[in-house]
């Protein structure tokens, strides 16, 4: 049997958006990285980068029982959701819109 990233039930994918309901000095993120073992067993990882300049790194398979989405993560926009109208995340860059540090 061949093993393939699509025998995992994948929550987030690259361009959405993203905040943590326990978190929300983070303010919201984006997928900036998906990463998806194709060996049996392998994990399933997606980096997120939120607006404290922060990258923070979850488990993206929904079949486990550390998918970011148990842990709080919710995804508020997808890039093929037919919103295609709201602006792309623009993080990094200038600090002006960075929360100060505690």
């Amino acid at each position: 049997m061949e093993y393939t990233a699509k025998d995992k039930r994948i929550y987030l994918r690259l361009g959405d958006r993203v905040t943590h309901v326990r978190h929300e000095e983070w303010g919201e993120g984006a997928v900036v990285e998906e990463r998806t073992s194709v060996v049996p067993g392998g994990t399933c990882l997606v980096r997120l980068l939120f607006e404290d300049g922060q990258q923070r790194t979850f488990n993206n398979d929904l079949d486990h029982e550390q998918c970011c989405y148990f842990l709080g993560v919710r995804r508020t926009w997808s890039e093929g959701s037919g919103t295609g109208d709201l602006p792309r995340p623009q993080f990094g860059g200038s600090p002006a819109g960075r929360l100060p540090r505690r």
